[in-house]
C-alpha cells in the first residue's frame, strides 16, 4: 500500500515538472480558456490581454492630455 502511494506521488511530480519544463522551454505565455477574462474587452473592443499587451497612457502611469493642459 505505501510503495503504491510512493509510486503515484513520483509519477504526478514526474508530470507536472516535464510540464513545467514543456513551457519554459516553449518560451510561449501561459494563455486561458476561451472564456473568462480574456474575452472581455475594453471601451475601444480591444480584449483585455491586448490591452495589458498595449497600455494606455493612465496604465502606465502617464498624466492624461487634459490633466497635462489643466496645470
Amino acid at each position: 500500500m505505501l510503495w503504491t502511494l510512493l509510486i503515484t506521488v513520483i509519477v504526478f511530480v514526474v508530470a507536472v515538472a516535464a510540464m513545467a519544463v514543456g513551457v519554459i522551454v516553449s518560451n510561449r505565455r501561459i494563455q486561458g480558456s476561451c472564456g473568462g477574462l480574456a474575452n472581455m474587452k475594453d471601451s475601444e473592443g480591444r480584449t483585455i490581454c491586448d490591452a495589458c499587451t498595449d497600455p494606455s497612457p493612465e496604465c502606465a502611469g502617464e498624466p492624461l492630455e487634459s490633466e497635462a493642459e489643466g496645470s
